[in-house]
Formats: structure tokens, sequence, C-alpha cells
């Protein structure tokens, strides 16, 4: 199994533009890392890819977008454990399902926080 070493390089940049809203920067950096990758960690990386695209969809107004992001994400990540990868996946997967009742009731944009991507 791949380690995910969330503390330097890509992954670590990617983390650091994520929760400074830097959504589009943040999916290039981990799209970096997430090409070289094996199975099972692609998929996982691809799901935190995909949380990171939505989010750059909400600030562009695409509300459509981000709910078949989000959706498409919670697919993916449903298939790994709570711990995985260095990432609390229960949070994550817990903010996602959170996310996406908040669109699917008309919440504004702007009151959606994106979901925790946190090394555990």
């Amino acid at each position: 199994m791949t380690k995910f070493d969330w503390t330097e390089g890509a992954l670590a940049e990617g983390l650091r533009l994520y929760d400074a809203g830097e959504f589009f920067t943040a999916h290039e950096a981990w799209e970096s890392v997430w090409l070289k990758l094996p199975e099972p960690e692609k998929t996982f990386l691809q799901g935190l890819i995909q949380v990171t695209a939505a989010f750059h969809h909400l600030q562009c107004e695409n509300r459509l977008g981000t709910t078949l992001l989000l959706q498409a994400a919670l697919g993916r990540l449903d298939r790994y454990p709570e711990l995985f990868g260095g990432i609390s996946v229960a949070l994550l997967r817990s903010d996602i399902r959170e996310r996406l009742q908040m669109l699917q009731a008309g919440e504004p944009a702007c009151q959606l926080v994106s979901p925790r991507i946190r090394p555990g």
C-alpha cells in the first residue's frame, strides 16, 4: 500500500490550497500525484479530487455540477474504511452528505463550507 504524506510535497500543497479555498489549484496539485498511484489509493485520491472540483464548481455558481461531483465522490469514498490514506474518511463522508442535503434544500452557496479533508 502506498503511504500518503500530507506534510510535504504535492499532497501537502494541495491540502493547503484546499483549506485556503483555492480549489482549482488544489485539484491540479493532487492530480499530479493521482496519475502515478496504484489502486486502491488511486480511486481514493480521485474521490478527494472530486470534492475539490465540486467546490470549484460551487464558486462558479454551478450547483448541479457541485451536486453531481459530490455524489460521485461519495460513491468512491463509501468503499473505504473510516480512516484511509491518513485521512478521516468518516468525517469527510459525513460532511459530503450534509452538503448534499444543503444543496437539495436550496441553501445559498455562500453558506456551504467545503467538507473537511483532515489527516487523522
